[in-house]
């Protein structure tokens, strides 16, 4: 029988909503999608699949979206009349792990729930008052969920286990590249250049961080055009509020619009050199715990990622011996860096990516299939509920459980 899930999602533009859906779909689920529209982008579409739609957010209006989430959570049962009654439900972010408690009893529930969290949003780590009700309420509208995704053992280790009270077995689930076909196996190529070309910088996905495009700004103007920045994603206007106008007067820095993921993925990183992997946006808590979805992209098609000292991220890339960590985040180590590089150092850092394991950067075939089957075990899977599931373990710390 083909597993029928529910996805219940935050943004319907948000390109990695997507990936997910394609992931399920490869793995033989049918998959209903449903969620808020925060913003157009066409690339997000998935053919054949029509979303429904249970209202309109803006990014950074906090307010703003919990109303629209009430709405939704009174609204469930007529937006998903006519919809067959699902066999799991996911909700994508803490706002619609509320409306999957609704869609249950809206259809007779007795469905197991499937909470996926892939950012800690700032307002969960304050030690006040709110971030004490917050906390409170992800723990309620958590406790009768079957399973917990998350992308990073950093967010296991410094939120989910000391902070959030949420006792739930995790599946990591990293931020790989979705590669359904042979080339899942494929190695990265490595890199050939002609010598005297300007260095390039990809910085790909959700650009929301005012002091990488500072940072970024000043290394193309200080390096005079030798190190030039390749910008491609979705900006976070509420975050970069003149993006346009910053990126009009800059004369080393391009922005390229959005992509499709996976499809031009191949083609973007390899108009660029570098990855930027960096994020302060949320610095010493979203942001240091994160490993971001431009990282396996970059690292799956050749480009050399670029971190800072004292993130996951950081730690990902020196646990393997790959890409630069800069020791510092105030821009001259990053100028230090581009100072002191020449052709040699550039191969020997290709050489060492293309060298790694591609099911390191890929989710296959197999993985999509695996996942399904673990969540069609959770309407019948009792002892499941006690045992942690850790997908690729083989790349990541043994996490235990959150008990």
């Amino acid at each position: 029988m083909t597993l029928h899930v529910l996805y219940l999602v935050h943004d319907l533009a948000d390109p990695a909503v997507r990936r997910r859906v394609l992931m399920l779909s490869a793995g033989g689920a049918r998959v209903t999608l449903a969620g808020f529209r925060r913003g157009d982008n066409a690339l997000a579409a998935v053919e054949g699949l029509r979303p429904i739609e249970l209202g309109v957010t803006a990014d950074g209006r906090f307010a703003q979206r919990l109303g629209a989430v009430g709405k939704a959570c009174l609204n469930i049962s007529s937006k998903l009349r006519g919809v067959a009654r699902p066999d799991v439900i996911i909700a994508r972010n803490l706002e619609m792990l509320a409306v999957a408690n609704r869609a249950v009893a809206a259809c007779g529930g007795d469905i197991p729930v499937v909470y996926e969290s892939l950012d800690i949003h700032r307002l969960l780590l304050r030690s006040d008052f709110a971030g004490r009700m917050l906390r409170g309420a992800e723990a309620r509208l958590g406790r009768e969920a079957k399973l917990l995704i998350t992308s990073s053992p950093a967010f296991v280790e410094n939120y989910f286990r000391p902070l959030s009270g949420l006792d739930l077995p995790v599946l990591l689930l990293q931020n790989q590249v979705l590669a359904l076909g042979n080339e899942a196996d494929t190695p990265p190529p490595v890199r050939q250049r002609r010598k005297g070309d300007p260095w390039r910088i990809g910085w790909f996905g959700a650009l929301r961080c005012s002091r990488s495009l500072a940072m970024l700004s000043a290394l193309s103007r200080a390096m005079g055009g030798r190190v030039e920045i390749v910008l491609r994603g979705r900006p976070a206007r509420s975050e970069l509020r003149d993006f346009d106008d910053v990126i009009a007067a800059e004369p080393f820095m391009s922005f390229g619009g959005s992509y499709r993921n996976p499809e031009d993925l191949q083609s973007i990183y390899a108009d660029v050199d570098f990855v930027w992997t960096i994020d302060f946006f949320e610095e010493g808590q979203n942001s240091s715990w994160l490993l971001p979805n431009r990282l396996y992209e970059g690292c799956r098609h050749g480009a050399v990622p670029i971190a800072v000292a004292g993130t996951e991220t950081a730690r990902f890339l020196d646990d393997r011996k790959i890409g630069f960590v800069l020791p510092d985040a105030d821009g001259s180590g990053l100028q230090a860096l581009f100072e002191g590089m020449n052709e040699e150092s550039y191969r020997h850092a290709c050489y060492a990516v293309a060298k790694q394991h591609p099911s390191l950067w890929t989710i296959k075939q197999s993985d999509c299939e695996a996942l399904v089957r673990r969540l069609a075990t959770l309407s019948t899977d009792t002892e499941g509920a006690a045992a942690v599931a850790v997908a690729h373990s083989h790349t990541y710390r043994d996490q235990g459980g959150l008990s």
